[in-house]
């Protein structure tokens, strides 16, 4: 992305999926998106054909307490900088960095019930 008028913008949403497959037929058939796969467990589908970047991600239906809440994603230009100022506000890091392809992440919460994720290249 390296795109600076992207910085602290929403950029990714990201949902769970017990059916990766069905996933794909069901958006696919209903607002005409396509994914790239990223394995069995994960597909995306880009902003020009669904407005904002989405993924999915698979998810176990036999979980005691299934994760239905989607996770938004904020692009960061500069991602220790961003975590230190959450950090500075009274945020807390609640999944610490991470690599996945395309770049990093990580996850944070807001204080006032909310986790987020922060992402650059």
């Amino acid at each position: 992305m390296s795109n600076p008028g992207q910085h602290h913008k929403v950029t990714y949403i990201e949902f769970a999926s017990t059916d990766i497959e069905r996933t794909k037929q069901f958006y696919g058939a209903v607002f005409g998106w396509s994914f790239k796969d990223w394995g069995p467990g994960y597909i995306d589908c880009k902003a020009t054909e669904s407005g904002a970047a989405i993924g999915f991600y698979k998810s176990d239906p036999h979980e005691a307490q299934p994760k239905t809440v989607p996770l938004v994603v904020i692009y960061s230009k500069d991602l220790k900088a961003t975590e230190a100022a959450i950090i500075a506000a009274g945020g807390s890091i609640v999944v610490p960095t991470f690599k996945f392809p395309g770049g990093q992440r990580f996850h944070f919460a807001d204080g006032v019930g909310n986790v987020l994720g922060v992402w650059s290249e």
